[in-house]
């Protein structure tokens, strides 16, 4: 292509044709594409990141180093942490501060142990009660379920059908105090005496 047909296209592009990329008659940088490559793609001026060149003495000399130092770690046993909760404090092996049990009168340890087979007998007989009740209750719904069968198949399939509704089950229990709407409880102060331990 010479140089009077890249001037008429030039002013062909310039006059207002749409299917003309806008760069080309927006010449007003040096890196953008000429005629010659209307559908090229423009130049990228970037270029890969050049790596530093390592010296291979300084990496082997890191590497010595970190190998001396995994040996001296390995030849230094670790240190345990002692847990204190496990060890007693020796002011509580003191033997001046262990209690003699109380000396109780012969009336008196007869006493307690009637009362102990008293409450014994008294929870047994409780016990044995609600067992009573419960079997009661069971053989009463075997009984009205037999009868509502009889009646009616889809009543007794109804009544013998699991209630989803009934869980998850809340029951809270009695409080002390009435609750207290938007109570915000005090998280209180205290000192902090945990030993923090550090490895050497």
């Amino acid at each position: 292509m010479n140089a009077a047909a890249c001037n008429t296209l030039l002013q062909v592009c310039r006059q207002g044709s749409r299917s003309c990329p806008p760069w080309i008659w927006r010449r007003e940088s040096h890196w953008q594409t000429s005629l010659l490559g209307l559908r090229s793609v423009l130049p990228m001026r970037a270029e890969p990141r050049k790596k530093k060149k390592v010296d291979p003495k300084r990496e082997q000399i890191a590497k010595e180093r970190l190998r001396k130092k995994l040996k001296r770690l390995e030849r230094i046993p670790p240190e345990l942490i002692p847990i204190e909760d496990f060890t007693r404090s020796t002011k509580f092996l003191d033997e001046s501060r262990i209690r003699k049990p109380p000396q109780l009168s012969e009336e008196e340890q007869e006493r307690r142990a009637l009362l102990i087979k008293k409450w014994s007998l008294s929870k047994r007989q409780e016990h044995d009660a609600e067992q009573e009740g419960i079997a009661s209750l069971l053989e009463s719904q075997r009984k009205a379920l037999q009868e509502l069968r009889l009646e009616s198949e889809e009543l007794y399939n109804a009544a013998i059908c699991c209630d989803t509704g009934m869980l998850p089950l809340e029951n809270p229990g009695p409080c002390n105090t009435p609750p207290i709407s938007k109570y915000n409880p005090p998280d209180g102060k205290y000192n902090d005496i945990t030993k923090v331990y550090t490895q050497q």
